[in-house]
């Protein structure tokens, strides 16, 4: 006995739903993926602005040890 897999084609309504649900995922991993770019780009600038001031204060404790 064998089995035959018949594939039916979807119906046309059945189309238009499938396009809606991938647009609505697509808008979802779109925001969770700008979400986190976010998050990364603010951490990355916090952490610059923090190193920035180490090194400008080591560039003070320098100077003032030059100067005394």
């Amino acid at each position: 006995m064998t089995y035959v897999h018949e594939s039916r084609k979807p119906t046309p309504a059945q189309r238009e739903a499938q396009k809606a649900f991938r647009e609505a995922d697509a808008k979802v991993a779109m925001s969770e993926y700008q979400r986190a770019q976010n998050a990364f780009h603010a951490n990355r600038e916090r952490l610059k602005a923090e190193r920035l001031a180490r090194e400008a204060a080591a560039k003070g404790e320098v100077a003032q040890k030059r100067n005394p």
